[in-house]
Formats: C-alpha cells, sequence, structure tokens
C-alpha cells in the first residue's frame, strides 16, 4: 500500500479585517418598499379545510363506535 501523504492548501484570499471588514458588510435597508407582508388568505382556506374535515371524521369514527359495539 502506499503512504498517503496530506497537503497543506494555503489560501490566497485574505480576508477583511478592521474598518474594512465593517465597510464590507451588508447593508440593511429600511423603508416601505422592502416591507415584507405576505399574504396568507389561500392557507387559512386550507388549515380551515383540513379542521372541517377533520372533525368530521372523528365525528364519523364516534358515530360508527356506537353501532360496532
Amino acid at each position: 500500500m502506499s503512504k498517503k501523504v496530506k497537503r497543506s492548501v494555503s489560501s490566497a484570499v485574505e480576508t477583511p479585517r478592521g474598518d474594512a471588514a465593517v465597510q464590507a458588510a451588508p447593508r440593511r435597508f429600511s423603508g416601505a418598499s422592502t416591507e415584507f407582508n405576505p399574504d396568507y388568505s389561500a392557507i387559512k382556506k386550507g388549515l380551515k379545510r383540513i379542521a372541517i374535515l377533520a372533525v368530521i371524521f372523528i365525528g364519523v369514527l364516534v358515530v360508527l363506535s356506537f353501532f360496532l359495539r
């Protein structure tokens, strides 16, 4: 079996330090145009439908449990 050789990798890219790191930080914009306002109406309809179906199925199971005893 041959020997495994570990190679060290040195990066040529320097990381910013000091004031350069502050300048490289992403800026946050404030304003009405970037406000996050999602529309959840479709999700609410889906959850309501799931809840109604669950109640109906549980009701059917309860009624069937009386007949099967």
